[in-house]
């Protein structure tokens, strides 16, 4: 997501932050690099017209030339600028009604049915939300059958009436979700390969007979500009509440992130970066500046960490290693846990400075992880808690348990002791 533009900015960052003082002379290149970097990441030329005007004048302004170091200063008229171009503050779902009533609107093959079955394990997850899906795409092949399939993997019902009445589903739906407890229901609607009165009729009469609280418009975010076309349509008839970007991970430059708000008034509300179905996330202005500026984001990181994993059983090992009474058996459990955050290289994407650290190349094949999971699931419970018995019959024995070759146990083992003695050392460091 913005890795070409964050790419490119963050070298401007760092030029501009090698000048001891800012002047008309030397922003001018700054100034052009910046309006090529939005340009070039397909950000509307009006919008990039107003940026690039708003940041000169804040930067050539009295406030700057008065400054020790003009060079940070201008980052953070940069920063300030990008998180009001993408909307300033937040825009938080919709979740305090009982039941919050979301209907999910837009074209084709946008990523409308996945995504309900994202945020229907979003809100679940985030919000403890008993979520429900109502079926009324009653013409795309198979929509029903893709909705319920997504439903089953995440244990969520889903109401359908098979081929009826969207409208009259919709209602019936509804009045069933409230008799189960259900308080987050999710209503998938129909879509087509472009915006049609047909399509538009329809929504209109799903809106009016059940007055939902959201109204969230999924747009891929590889349409480019032409998004903010698909945007006024749905919204001249409709009353949206926000937008939802898809494959935000694929090859997209960012640009529909970048104007949406400012040409639209509608808010992002959330963003989809993954195949996943926990590949969702809330849209944070500020946080996606700090990406995009290489800043970092260790907020996603602590949130994504604490919805994750067990954070009392993560405590009793951080206690465990203070003590340095860490065995393989913790090391088990460690590596059970890290592996439900995902991928490894995204949380580190989000580090402070991940660039300059080398941070953001890292390639942490998932083989190695399960190859060592595996050689400690080949120990008995004796030997995890006291490796030092592990001589050279057992470790014959673990590594043809596993598949593995014997210097592969050797490595793990070697490893795990330079662990523990890092773990002691920094028991004695005095902070």
């Amino acid at each position: 997501m913005f890795e070409s533009l964050s790419e490119r900015l963050q070298k401007v960052v760092s030029n501009i932050k090698s000048k001891g003082v800012i002047n008309e002379d030397n922003i001018s290149d700054i100034v052009r690099e910046i309006r090529l970097c939005l340009l070039e990441a397909d950000v509307n030329v009006k919008i990039v017209r107003e940026f690039i005007d708003n940041v000169k004048e804040k930067a050539l302004g009295e406030e700057v030339k008065k400054s020790i170091k003009p060079g940070d200063l201008f980052v953070k008229i940069l920063k300030d600028e990008l998180v009001d171009l993408l909307g300033g503050d937040s825009s938080p779902l919709e979740v305090s009604k009982t039941p919050t009533i979301t209907m999910i609107v837009g074209l084709q093959g946008g990523g409308k049915t996945t995504t309900i079955g994202k945020m229907g394990n979003m809100v679940r997850k985030k919000y403890h939300k008993k979520p429900m899906f109502i079926a009324c795409d009653v013409y795309r092949p198979a929509a029903i059958d893709q909705l319920k399939s997504i439903g089953k993997e995440l244990n969520i019902e889903v109401y359908d009436e098979g081929k009826g009445n969207p409208v009259e589903i919709a209602k019936n739906g509804i009045e069933y979700a409230k008799s189960k407890g259900y308080d987050y229901i999710l209503i998938d609607t129909a879509g087509r390969l472009q915006i049609d009165e047909k399509l538009m009729d329809e929504l209109v009469d799903i809106e009016s007979s059940i007055n939902p609280h959201e109204e969230l418009l999924v747009i891929d975010a590889m349409m480019g500009q032409d998004a903010i076309n698909v945007i006024t349509g749905f919204n001249d008839k409709l009353k949206l509440t926000g937008c939802v970007l898809t494959k935000m991970d694929g090859d997209t430059k960012g640009g529909v992130a970048l104007s949406l708000r400012h040409l639209t008034n509608i808010p992002i509300k959330l963003i989809g970066d993954s195949e996943k179905l926990d590949g969702i996330g809330e849209f944070y202005p500020e946080r996606i500046a700090n990406r995009i500026l290489g800043m970092g984001d260790l907020l996603s990181i602590i949130e994504k960490t604490e919805r994750e994993l067990d954070t009392d059983e993560m405590m009793d090992t951080a206690k465990k290693m203070q003590k340095g009474k860490f065995d393989l058996e913790d090391f088990l459990k460690t590596t059970k846990q890290i592996k439900k955050l995902g991928p490894l290289e995204n949380i580190l994407k989000l580090m402070p400075n991940a660039k300059k650290l080398g941070l953001d190349n890292v390639n942490i094949d998932p083989k190695l992880m399960a190859r060592t999971e595996a050689i400690v699931l080949s120990m008995t419970k004796e030997e995890r808690r006291n490796p030092d018995i592990i001589k050279a019959s057992r470790k014959i024995r673990i590594a043809n348990g596993c598949g593995q070759k014997v210097e592969d146990v050797n490595r793990l083992l070697k490893q795990f002791d330079q662990m523990k003695v890092m773990m002691k050392q920094m028991k004695n460091m005095k902070f």
